[in-house]
């Protein structure tokens, strides 16, 4: 009899030992623990809009963008100031020469040290995350990218990205404040190339000119007297019509995250 109760007490007790052991197990009722997401870089590229700021104004989204996220995701912003897609990838190898195609002629295809930097230090699981279009509609080179060569660069960046088991994120050109009367309208190209780049390598597009003519519309900067030194309007932009003040660039992040959130981006779950 005395066997027979204890033979009961081990059964009876034997759920909650293989629990103490396995508490990420789901059999029986026993609670699941989630897997915590693996630690991720967010590899930013662009142009001034995104980059670092080196005095109180511009200030490019891509600095406020890390705030947005747990420590999960480290963001390495290596947005340069005054690039095309085409000189920020090829740094002092595009000459002021353009050739029969109407491109700029390469004087090396040799890679500049911050695509070199990317291409190293990138992994399976992380992000690259990809906006220019503002400088690169220069007509005169070295700035000067033709649409047909933007979507083959863009493309380009984001094949190397999913060669690395990386997962890249494209977007259009985030816009200036420009006024048709009352409602804040586009003023940047290469979206086309943009969406056709995404759609040749499967990234997801998130379209920040759009988003950005969206977010003016609603502040209502529309219609201003050009005046960017004071009032809403100076509190957003620098003095001029398409460089962030701080608070300006944490709005536009805001945005992108806010689209990672909407479109389902996986990125997203590392967002606060």
């Amino acid at each position: 009899m005395r066997a027979l109760r204890w033979l009961a007490v081990v059964i009876l007790a034997l759920p909650f030992v293989v629990a103490a052991a396995d508490p990420a197990a789901a059999v029986c009722g026993v609670a699941r623990t989630e897997k915590a997401a693996a630690p991720v870089t967010v590899w930013m590229s662009g142009d001034s809009t995104m980059a670092n700021p080196s005095g109180s104004c511009p200030v490019g989204w891509g600095s406020q963008f890390g705030a947005l996220f747990t420590s999960g995701a480290t963001v390495k912003n290596l947005a340069v100031a005054g690039r095309s897609i085409q000189t920020w990838l090829y740094e002092g190898n595009v000459t002021g020469t353009k050739g029969s195609d109407g491109e700029c002629v390469l004087s090396s295809t040799a890679y500049s040290t911050r695509w070199n930097q990317m291409l190293t230090g990138m992994k399976p699981g992380d992000y690259l995350v990809v906006q220019f279009g503002i400088n690169d509609g220069d007509t005169a080179c070295p700035r000067h990218v033709g649409t047909a060569r933007y979507q083959q660069l863009m493309t380009m960046m984001a094949q190397a990205a999913l060669a690395r088991g990386a997962h890249p994120i494209l977007l259009t050109a985030v816009a200036a404040i420009t006024c048709s009367g009352s409602t804040a309208t586009s003023n940047r190209g290469f979206v086309t190339q943009t969406r056709a780049a995404a759609a040749a390598t499967g990234a997801p597009v998130i379209d920040l000119q759009t988003l950005s003519v969206a977010l003016y519309n609603r502040l209502r900067f529309c219609p201003n007297n050009g005046d960017y030194t004071a009032g809403a309007l100076g509190a957003f932009f620098c003095n001029d019509h398409t460089h962030f003040e701080a608070y300006g660039a944490q709005q536009i992040a805001g945005l992108v995250a806010g689209a990672l959130r909407s479109q389902g981006i996986p990125l997203a779950s590392y967002l606060r």
